[in-house]
């Protein structure tokens, strides 16, 4: 029997540039407590947040998407032409129907790419970015344009303090291509099922519900192993981390995961204090904005760890673009 042709990929696969979007409007501590039993004191020794970004009933999950993809394309020096993948990792669209990569991608001049969205929540991310290294890698893409958008907004209850204190909106976008070298490592990934139902929406018509502490329980536990594991599969120990850029979803859940990790070195993202939590957009956006501030030098390693509803959770060492 003869076996079939198969693409020959790159040998590894590298990040070339990062992008982000965050809606104009900032709604702060004292907003929300106008509205709700709370105020800044409670929130940010809770979960550490000042403010955050939401967008306006105008802007959605694509539009979104659509400025942070734009804006990674451009700063990889690729065109629109040279894309022949575009991932959107999302838990939050209007509607399942159509999916949001094949809109954003027509939006950006990206014709007839392969085109499909991920729904890992705020391990999205990670997944996105693993499976297109994976595409590379084995030859069934050539450059890849990596977005995670969120417009969580829409799915809160903003009479419930325990998650519109929590969730904001926002995107961020890579642009992954072939490279000699190996610049993004191994995906450790996974999922603990069994714990499906503490965060979850419940129907079209519901708002998003979170069990924190059992969250917080579970990641402040679980998910510092999963960081070393990716660690230890990329060759790459703690203490030579340049930066350490976990989902921003509570920043006590940041600091305890990033003690455990005992990454001393390592610049430890804290983007939820002025974003808040954007599930699979935060990791993106954060890096995206170390990089633009001048946080984090090229070709350093930095470990990403997403983590959310599911439970799934995804991470990886990669080399700053």
């Amino acid at each position: 029997m003869t076996s079939f042709q198969l693409p020959t990929g790159a040998p590894g696969a590298r990040i070339l540039a990062f992008g982000h979007y965050q809606p104009s409007n900032v709604v702060t501590n004292d907003d929300l407590a106008k509205t709700v039993e709370t105020n800044d004191e409670w929130i940010q020794s809770r979960v550490g947040i000042k403010q955050r970004r939401i967008a306006g009933p105008e802007e959605s999950v694509v539009d979104m998407a659509v400025q942070a993809g734009g804006k990674a394309l451009a700063a990889s020096g690729l065109s629109p032409e040279d894309i022949d993948l575009v991932i959107v990792a999302t838990c939050t669209q209007e509607a399942q129907i159509p999916n949001a990569s094949a809109s954003v991608a027509d939006r950006l001049g990206i014709v007839a790419p392969g085109a499909y969205d991920v729904n890992a929540a705020c391990a999205g991310f990670c997944y996105a970015l693993s499976s297109a290294a994976d595409a590379v890698r084995a030859g069934s893409a050539r450059n890849v344009l990596v977005v995670g958008s969120e417009k969580l907004s829409q799915w809160v209850d903003w009479t419930d303090r325990s998650t519109c204190i929590i969730f904001a909106d926002g995107a961020g976008a890579a642009v992954v291509s072939g490279s000699d070298d190996a610049a993004i490592g191994p995906v450790v990934w996974g999922s603990a099922g069994n714990q499906a139902d503490r965060i979850f929406i419940k129907d079209r018509t519901g708002f998003l519900y979170q069990e924190g502490q059992a969250v917080f329980r579970w990641a402040t536990t679980a998910l510092h192993p999963i960081a070393k594991e990716a660690c230890e599969r990329a060759g790459v120990a703690p203490s030579d981390l340049a930066a350490f850029i976990p989902h921003q979803a509570n920043l006590r859940i940041v600091e305890a995961i990033a003690r455990k990790l005992k990454a001393e070195n390592a610049i430890v993202a804290d983007d939820i204090v002025n974003a808040g939590n954007t599930s699979a957009a935060s990791i993106p956006l954060a890096l995206s904005r170390m990089i633009e501030r001048g946080d984090v030098p090229s070709g350093a390693p930095a470990l990403l760890i997403g983590f959310g509803a599911g439970m799934t959770y995804a991470a990886q060492v990669v080399r700053i673009p």
